[in-house]
């Protein structure tokens, strides 16, 4: 059957075709508000058609259009044209904004964003909500511009958005809220202006109204306890109970923000909520709303790491409500995006930080072989999440005693992330092998033969100083009672020159492992303390100026652990240097 020749090259697309209507001056205004329709409807929830629309330019296109219909209309011609457009063409901003940065950035620098606050107080209700919708989407992203709660014209503006009739303009209140209160500074001026309490108001308001507020809320009091205790007092009524009660809400955004608020007062102080009945409520409701299918479910597991995070009371109960099970079972559901598959680790890692009945609980079941496949996902975070888990649950001596995690299973992937492009991976990595190369069985040689010491050998010499001390720190619990045969195999890597470049480091954290490091060495056999005699005594010279030259306690003490272990002092007797830098050790840390 024939079929027609592709148009050529040079023939616009229906895409670009659009975009004519809406840039050509010949172009009447009913076919350009039926073209902005055409846009929208087009690129509403559709990433790839926003990109598509950014790259012909379409957003500026946009904005000439908002700019030249509120100029017209600002001159009271052709209003029954300029409103529509200046409607639609605000929410085509709006979409092109909505979860995706690069139409924010593009947004603002066409020079939307003025034109939209100007149309918060157009006097048609429809204008002035389409505006309010555009500008809650650009305050979604880290890219908006942050509003100065400082200048009093900004607050009172702000004040007149929260006391607005409409819900789109008291959210976009909230969002700015949300988006710019930082600094305790901010929040206490907010507190100090009386917005506690119209938030507060709002949360009987509509369920836009609701979220809003609520997580306005969350952000004015987050680490604050002076405004805590404001919004507990009684000038608040029983603000408390309300966002209490919202944990119940029918909407699942709303019970997660309830809850985020507060965790936001229990983390700032322990005063309040102490019932135990709030915390277990707590602890169910945000496992409950991990099985969202949307962002509330990405963002459950964050909110539930929050909560138990260095609290082992609330550890406690998570563990006798069997959530180490729940989240278990969950990971053996299926495939989840990455974020909440990170939160799950991290929520897990926190759980596994303190109890050692909940490490062996995470070890029982078989999650474990999930955490280890994990450690090759292909997000950065999940694997840095990963890592963190895998460092929690190792702390436990008993298991390490075992050698539960000195396998191929384990170290090959760890080791591999030694590589990785990622510094919050290969930080998170290192905390992992800091923990299991601790190993008091004899698989120490396992991580060696794969290539691990080599690995932590070149990341010390690198230039951030937190990698460095990580893999310091690794390297010094690798040589923790080993062998003498190990001794060797590792300072094939780590030579007696670089040993003594970590030891007269500029940062005193990375001094302090070295000198750990140089601890471990010598402890052992009496022959362990010839190691310090390497390279003509250099490396016994550099903890001697170290001796002379810190001023950090952490580092002396370390010095003084070297030079105080039993056996290389009676191997030193005879050894002038050593007796004095004795003396001048006891003369500043004695």
């Amino acid at each position: 059957m024939p079929t027609s020749a592709p148009p050529p090259s040079n023939y616009p697309t229906r895409s670009e075709d659009l975009i004519g209507r809406l840039n050509s001056v010949l172009t009447p205004y009913e076919t350009k508000l039926k073209t902005l329709r055409e846009l929208k409807n087009q690129i509403i929830g559709n990433r790839t058609k926003k990109l598509a629309f950014l790259k012909l330019g379409a957003v500026p296109s946009v904005v000439s259009i908002l700019s030249s219909a509120v100029a017209e209309n600002g001159g009271g011609s052709n209003l029954e044209f300029n409103e529509p457009v200046i409607i639609q063409s605000a929410a085509v901003i709006g979409s092109f904004a909505c979860g995706l940065d690069a139409g924010v950035k593009a947004v603002l620098d066409a020079g939307a964003f003025p034109l939209l606050f100007g149309l918060i107080s157009h006097p048609n209700e429809k204008v002035v909500d389409a505006s309010a919708r555009s500008l809650k989407m650009i305050y979604q992203s880290k890219l908006a511009p942050k509003y100065d709660f400082l200048v009093e014209k900004n607050m009172d503006f702000l004040l007149s958005l929260l006391n607005s009739k409409n819900e789109n303009v008291t959210g976009l209140g909230g969002s700015i809220i949300t988006h710019s209160c930082h600094t305790s500074i901010e929040q206490e001026t907010l507190s100090e202006a009386g917005v506690i309490k119209m938030l507060i108001n709002l949360l009987r308001g509509s369920l836009i109204q609701r979220d809003a507020s609520l997580e306005s809320l969350g952000a004015i009091i987050k680490e604050n306890p002076g405004v805590i205790s404001k919004f507990m007092g009684p000038e608040n009524g029983r603000a408390l109970n309300v966002v209490t009660e919202l944990m119940k809400d029918r909407y699942p955004r709303t019970r997660l923000l309830a809850c985020m608020c507060l965790i936001h007062i229990r983390n700032a102080s322990l005063r309040y909520l102490q019932d135990a009945g709030i915390k277990t409520k707590l602890i169910l409701i945000l496992f409950e709303l991990i099985d969202d299918p949307g962002q509330v479910g990405d963002e459950a597991p964050f909110a539930l790491s929050s909560l138990i995070a260095e609290k082992e009371d609330l550890q406690k109960i998570a563990f006798d409500s069997n959530i180490v099970d729940k989240l278990c079972n969950h990971l053996e559901k299926g495939s989840f995006q990455a974020k909440r598959l990170q939160g799950i680790f991290l929520a897990l890692a926190d759980l596994c930080s303190k109890l050692e009945f909940c490490r062996d609980r995470f070890l029982s079941l078989k999650a474990f072989n999930f955490l280890t496949n994990v450690l090759t996902h292909d997000s950065p975070e999940v694997r840095a999440a990963a890592c963190i888990c895998l460092k929690n649950i190792s702390r436990s001596v008993k298991n390490l005693s075992a050698g539960h995690f000195m396998n191929e299973t384990v170290i090959t992937p760890l080791v591999r992330l030694l590589q990785d492009t990622c510094t919050s991976v290969l930080i998170a990595a290192l905390g992992a092998i800091s923990n299991i190369v601790v190993d008091f069985t004899v698989h120490k040689s396992k991580f060696i033969h794969c290539g691990g010491v080599k690995q932590l050998v070149q990341l010390s010499k690198s230039m951030d100083s937190t990698i460095r001390v990580n893999a310091v720190w690794a390297l010094k619990n690798l040589m923790f009672l080993v062998n003498s045969m190990c001794k060797e195999e590792i300072l094939l890597e780590l030579s007696p020159s670089m040993l003594i470049s970590l030891i007269c480091d500029p940062e005193t954290s990375v001094q302090e492992q070295a000198l750990a490091l140089v601890r471990n060495l010598v402890d052992g056999p009496m022959d362990s303390v010839e190691y310090v005699f390497a390279e003509e005594g250099l490396l016994l010279n550099a903890i001697g100026r170290q001796l002379q030259s810190a001023s950090k306690v952490e580092v002396l003490i370390q010095v003084r652990s070297d030079f105080s272990c039993s056996d290389l002092g009676l191997c030193l007797k005879k050894k002038t240097y050593f007796m004095c830098a004795r003396g001048l050790l006891y003369l500043k840390v004695g």
